[in-house]
C-alpha cells in the first residue's frame, strides 16, 4: 500500500507533465519540505463539507452507466481512505494487483496531468489526473506505464496506465482518488462510486433507467438474447426498463428496472469460441468499451477469442478465452 499518499492542499506552480521524480530530494525530504505535516489534512471543516454535499447529492439517478472500474485486485489493509498517514489522512483507495495490471479510466474526460505526483504534494509516483467536467477529478498513482498523453481525450473504461510501485509504497497497486469542486478536494473514492453503480471492489455494476451508453448497449444486447427483443440504441428508456422489469419478474427478482448484482449473473451467458448471437455482440460492445476495437457481429471467432484472452491477461484473470461470469463481471464494472 502507499506509505505516504497524503491528503494536501495544492500548491501553485508544480510542472503539469514533469516526466520524472525531482532529483537530488528523498521522497521522504520532498514531503518534509513541502510541510507535509502542516498541509494535508485537507479533511478541514471547508472540505467535509464539500464531502458532506457531494453524498447528499448522489442519487439513484447517478447510477447511469457513465463511470466504470478503474482496476481490478484486492483492498489492502490500511489502504482505505482517511487512514493515518503521519500528520495527515490516506487521500485515497488502494486497490493492489501486480506490476503491469490494467488500469482503466473511471469516465469519459482529459487527462490533465501525467508526471510523477500528478502535480500535487504528498502523492505517489508516476500518476494521471484526468478531468470530468463539473469540477470532477480522478487521479490514478504508483503507475509503471502510461498509455495516453498528455491533454488525451479518454473514454469510461479505456485503458490509460498500468498498475505499478513508483514511489513510496510496500507493493504494486493503484492509488485512486476522486476529486469534487476542485482539484485537492478529495472524497471517499469507494462511496463516490457506488452511489454513480460502480463497486471498487470488482462487484457487478448497477445501471438504472435513464442511464445511457455502451453498458446499457451490452444490457440490450442480453436482453435481446433472452428473448426480450430490445433496439441497441444505448439508451435506458422505458422499452427498454419494462422489459428488464419483466425479466427480473421471471426470474423472481424484484421488479425494479435496476440491472444490478441480482440480475447481471441471471443476465450473462458463459460464452466460449464458436457461438454465435445477441449475447455476443453484448461481448464484443463490453469489450470494445476497453478498448478491443471487435466488429460487433455476434460471431465469436479466434478474433473475439483473443480480445477476451487479452482482457484477461491484463487484469490477472485466468485467461482461458471463455467469457464466463468472472469475465462479465470486471467487463461490466
Amino acid at each position: 500500500m502507499c506509505r505516504s499518499c497524503a491528503t494536501t492542499a495544492t500548491p501553485a506552480g508544480l510542472p503539469v507533465d514533469a516526466e520524472g521524480p525531482v532529483h537530488g530530494l528523498s521522497r521522504r525530504g520532498l514531503l518534509a519540505g513541502l510541510g507535509l505535516g502542516v498541509l494535508a489534512v485537507n479533511l478541514s471543516a471547508g472540505a467535509s463539507t464539500a464531502t458532506a454535499t457531494a453524498t447528499a447529492s448522489a442519487t439513484a439517478s447517478a447510477k447511469n452507466g457513465a463511470w466504470a472500474n478503474p482496476a481490478l485486485g484486492r483492498f489492502p489493509a490500511g489502504g482505505h481512505y482517511g487512514a493515518p498517514r503521519g500528520g495527515a489522512s490516506h487521500a485515497g483507495q488502494d486497490v493492489s494487483n501486480s506490476t503491469g495490471t490494467a488500469v482503466h479510466a473511471a469516465a469519459a474526460g482529459t487527462v490533465v496531468r501525467r508526471s510523477w505526483g500528478g502535480g500535487l504534494p504528498g502523492r505517489t509516483g508516476n500518476a494521471l489526473v484526468i478531468a470530468h467536467g463539473s469540477n470532477q477529478y480522478t487521479y490514478y498513482g504508483h503507475l509503471s506505464a502510461y498509455r495516453v498523453a498528455l491533454n488525451a481525450k479518454v473514454t469510461a473504461g479505456q485503458r490509460i496506465a498500468d498498475m505499478g510501485a513508483t514511489g513510496n509504497v510496500t507493493g504494486p497497486h493503484l492509488h485512486f482518488e476522486t476529486h469534487t469542486g476542485s482539484l485537492g478536494t478529495t472524497v471517499n473514492p469507494v462511496g463516490f462510486l457506488a452511489a454513480r453503480g460502480v463497486d471498487l471492489a470488482g462487484g457487478w455494476s448497477r445501471i438504472d433507467p435513464g442511464a445511457s451508453g455502451a453498458t446499457v448497449v451490452v444490457m440490450q444486447h442480453l436482453m435481446t438474447q433472452r428473448g426480450h427483443a430490445l433496439v441497441a440504441d444505448g439508451q435506458y428508456g422505458s422499452v427498454s426498463a419494462e422489459a428488464v422489469k419483466r425479466f427480473q419478474r421471471s426470474k423472481g427478482l424484484a421488479a425494479d428496472g435496476q440491472v444490478g448484482p441480482a440480475t447481471w449473473p441471471v443476465l450473462v451467458y458463459t460464452l466460449r469460441q464458436g457461438g454465435g448471437g445477441s449475447h455476443v455482440r453484448a461481448l464484443q460492445t463490453a469489450l470494445n468499451k476497453r478498448g478491443a476495437r471487435l466488429a460487433v457481429d455476434g460471431g465469436f471467432g479466434s478474433v473475439t477469442t483473443s480480445a477476451v484472452r487479452a482482457y484477461q491477461s491484463a487484469n490477472r484473470l485466468v485467461a482461458d478465452g471463455e467469457a464466463g461470469p468472472v469475465t462479465w463481471r470486471a467487463l461490466t464494472g
